[in-house]
């Protein structure tokens, strides 16, 4: 008995060691720890760069108003044309036939008046002395008044005649520049048929093609700088004159016109312009690009809720910019964002918040 006591002392001591480590708790698991950023919608007015031309205020189409063959063309594209300077003309052969004919006709209808006349004066000197008829005599005056009649008539023909046979002529109204010919020398066309397109001098427009999703807000008498892409250093103020009711049906696109005050030398027509606006703002939040996930195939962020466990919100990416997107649906003022230590969350786990820095943004 006495060699036994002391291995049951050991065992005792044993026993009592392995008891004290089985009641010993085991450590915590450590909460993922996130970086969160409040929402605090505002209005974000996207800076929008578009790309135009410098277009004449007033452009017309230049035709002859009668038909027939192109047989000279005096201008070309680029050329700088005078008010009343003959641009095109047409072969006159069969208008000047038409001038002959009047001419024929008025002076056969002078004929007729004049032996008309002297019938007429004849009557009128022997119905006094009763030697001829009141019938004759009425009828001598209507023979007159009706040659007259013809000769004035026939003196209109010949007017017209003359007037068309100078449409042969393609004069120009005003001063301007040719933009555009759609017509050759011996060429043969229809009356009003466009042969030139003439940009008059005088007021410039900077025209641009805009989609129509950016013109939710109405046009502005604001000043818009206008700045030649070859070189921004030649400028010039406008503001927008116009912008067309409906949207092209090849492009989508509305068109808008920039009216420009005081154009500098260098921005001719035809000359490629830029223009920088401000889309209208709409309620949306900022945010990094580390706060966007998905769910499932549609953009989402994760929220912190109560009790800091997160959930997975979906969101409608407004627009993608350098670093950072812009929410405009799916989040409200005041809810907390996670925008860093995302990469691993699982809906309904509990996270660590890491301390909010001035910024707004813990990282």
């Amino acid at each position: 008995m006495r060699v036994l006591r002391p291995l049951s002392l050991v065992c005792l001591g044993v026993l009592l060691v392995l008891t004290g480590c089985g009641e010993k708790k085991a450590p915590e698991a450590e909460l993922p720890r996130v970086g969160v950023q409040r929402v605090q919608p505002s209005d974000f007015a996207a800076s929008v760069t578009l790309t135009g031309d410098v277009q004449a205020r007033v452009q017309t189409d230049l035709s002859f108003r009668v038909g027939g063959k192109i047989i000279a063309r005096s201008v070309d594209v680029g050329d700088h044309i005078k008010a009343n300077q003959v641009l095109a003309r047409l072969d006159p052969k069969d208008l000047q036939t038409n001038v002959d004919s009047a001419k024929a006709e008025v002076f056969a209808e002078q004929a007729r008046v004049t032996q008309t006349a002297a019938a007429f004066v004849r009557q009128q000197k022997l119905l006094p002395k009763g030697y001829t008829s009141q019938s004759e005599y009425d009828s001598a005056e209507a023979a007159l008044r009706s040659s007259q009649s013809a000769l004035k008539a026939a003196q209109a023909q010949l007017a017209n005649a003359r007037e068309q046979l100078s449409y042969t002529a393609l004069v120009a109204e005003a001063d301007g520049v040719i933009t555009e010919r759609q017509a050759e020398v011996g060429q043969v066309v229809q009356a009003t048929v466009p042969i030139f397109s003439l940009a008059r001098d005088g007021e410039r427009d900077a025209v641009f093609n805009v989609y129509e999703a950016l013109l939710v807000a109405p046009a502005t008498r604001e000043a818009i700088k206008v700045s030649l892409v070859d070189n921004p250093k030649i400028q010039a103020q406008g503001y927008i004159r116009e912008v067309t009711p409906t949207v092209s049906a090849q492009s989508g696109t509305v068109q808008v016109k920039v009216a420009l005050n005081d154009v500098p030398p260098g921005m001719d027509l035809g000359s490629p312009v830029t223009a920088t606006g401000k889309v209208q703002g709409k309620p949306s939040v900022e945010l990094p690009w580390s706060a966007l996930t998905k769910d499932l195939h549609e953009p989402a962020v994760w929220l912190v809720g109560e009790g800091d466990k997160v959930r997975l919100q979906k969101v409608k990416v407004m627009r993608y910019l350098t670093g950072k997107v812009v929410v405009g649906d799916g989040l409200k003022g005041g809810e907390t964002v996670v925008v860093t230590g995302g990469q691993l969350l699982n809906p309904g786990m509990q996270v660590e918040i890491a301390p909010l820095k001035d910024s707004g943004v813990a990282q």
